[in-house]
């Protein structure tokens, strides 16, 4: 190294290859990544404190090593849009992706983008990824096209002949001990090949990897062991507040809750089944956890280990019962807050940003981490200045989720401010109710100049320029559609 290095010197002297030593500058800034998703994950970690219970101690060790953003939200609070716009730097009211369809190629304006592996292969590094990355084929059809694609090894399976606690509904909506073994469980054999790939790494140029986990998706299923860390009968079930929804619109309330496939709150209670399907929530994310934590130790056991950035984010929130609802699909705090911590070696570990922070945001921070030409086409911000400076005061930018168009929350560091589709609005202040359970924005409320300003400031946030609902038949497209229509019966 010392010889090239020398050699470069002496040439550069004569003004000779310029572009070859900058291009070897380059290649030394290039770091390996380890990129892992963890479906549906709210914010019930012990760093983020979303549940007193919730033991999730890799994760919980991973902050310690980067820097954990507090205060991270998705992009949209369903699986398909928010991979999409992670994946490809935009935003879903940028693309027309709001929903589980229509799969983010078929978006017209994505149609020569790259996305974050795909980038990355263009760049020279090494591109494998396993288990849901994406959220559908895409998977496949990207890793294989670029690299290697482990597979889903099993998806959301297996499942019992028998539907275990709810026997109505959706086939995947089911909790309960099952099955025996982690080593029947998906999650364990997406671990285990990503054990074996970072055991096998031989190749010169750095490399991509993505991981992704499916708990603790529904089913909320995990072997018996991880529902005997959390016993019932000591749950402690999430904090509720009785009227809670009565300050808010009925197309807010339409949108959440009409068409959708999860249970309703009401069922759950009737059923006595609260405690048991959040012992299952709880019991999933300490299962996933041991598999993160699986893959963590075979990186860290590895020669990679101070060579690699980590960045580990779950797609969208998710309520078990909260505002009275189940699963995702609100832009509420429990539908947009996730895990996102980012690790690079060359930092400060143990820093906790409060600053607002979005997944759109990992693509140009990767590239950035890895000395790679931004895109000025990305919507995202490099998260590089939180990273060293947490605190830093001149971060002006909020974290923005829709689901679909016209429905948008603006999330800054103190306050969440909402707007629909019927022009109705919903505005919290987090200092004084972190739950939002008080609409300061409620009919018949009249807010204080001070919090008026402050709600014109998110206004002004609100998109202006909306791509059109792309054509689909989803849960969300119906529920959408179920909302717009009974706005417009009722005028």
């Amino acid at each position: 190294m010392n010889r090239l290095i020398s050699l470069i010197t002496l040439l550069l002297a004569f003004g000779v290859v310029t572009d070859s030593a900058q291009l070897w500058s380059q290649d030394a800034a290039k770091r390996n990544v380890l990129l892992i998703s963890v479906d549906d994950l709210n914010d019930w970690c012990g760093c983020l404190g979303g549940h007193p219970q919730a033991s999730t101690p890799a994760i919980d060790a991973l902050a310690k090593r980067g820097t954990l953003f507090a205060n991270a939200h998705c992009q949209s609070p369903v699986c398909n849009p928010s991979r999409a716009s992670l994946l490809t730097g935009r935003y879903p009211h940028s693309t027309g992706i709001y929903f589980l369809s229509p799969p983010y190629h078929a978006a017209p304006v994505l149609k020569d983008v790259k996305t974050l592996p795909e980038r990355f292969a263009h760049e020279g590094y090494d591109v494998a990824g396993v288990g849901k990355i994406f959220h559908n084929r895409s998977n496949k059809q990207v890793f294989s096209k670029v690299g290697v694609y482990g597979g889903s090894l099993g998806g959301f399976g297996p499942r019992p002949k028998k539907k275990i606690s709810q026997p109505h509904g959706h086939p995947l909506w089911d909790w309960g001990a099952f099955p025996d073994s982690d080593e029947e469980m998906p999650d364990f054999r997406v671990a285990s090949w990503v054990i074996d790939r970072l055991k096998q790494k031989e190749s010169q140029k750095p490399f991509f990897l993505a991981v992704g986990f499916w708990r603790p998706h529904v089913p909320m299923f995990a072997p018996k062991k991880w529902f005997d860390m959390h016993p019932r009968g000591k749950i402690q079930l999430p904090k509720i507040f009785g009227g809670d929804n009565d300050d808010i619109s009925s197309y807010a309330w339409d949108l959440t809750n009409l068409k959708h496939v999860s249970p309703k709150h009401s069922w759950v209670k009737e059923a006595d089944q609260w405690e048991h399907a959040v012992q299952a929530y709880l019991a999933s994310t300490s299962f996933v956890d041991h598999q993160v934590g699986r893959v963590l130790d075979a990186l860290n056991n590895s020669p990679h280990r101070d060579n690699t950035v980590v960045v580990l984010f779950a797609d969208h929130g998710f309520h078990l019962g909260e505002k009275e609802r189940w699963a995702k699909r609100t832009l509420w705090e429990d539908g947009t807050r996730v895990p996102l911590i980012v690790v690079d070696p060359s930092r400060k570990g143990g820093q906790i940003c409060q600053k607002p922070a979005e997944l759109i945001d990992i693509f140009p921070t990767l590239l950035a981490l890895n000395g790679l030409n931004s895109d000025d086409t990305q919507e995202g911000q490099s998260l590089v200045p939180l990273l060293d400076d947490p605190k830093d005061s001149s971060w002006k930018h909020p974290a923005i989720t829709s689901f679909g168009p016209g429905n948008f929350s603006i999330k800054s560091e103190r306050y969440r401010y909402i707007h629909y589709n019927d022009g109705s609005e919903e505005f919290y202040d987090h200092a004084n109710d972190p739950h939002e359970w008080h609409n300061l924005m409620a009919k018949g409320k009249e807010l204080s100049a001070k919090n008026a300003a402050i709600v014109n400031q998110h206004r002004a946030l609100y998109p202006q320029k909306q791509h059109s609902l792309l054509p689909g038949n989803s849960t969300g497209h119906q529920a959408f559609q179920a909302a717009e229509s009974n706005r417009k019966d009722s005028k």
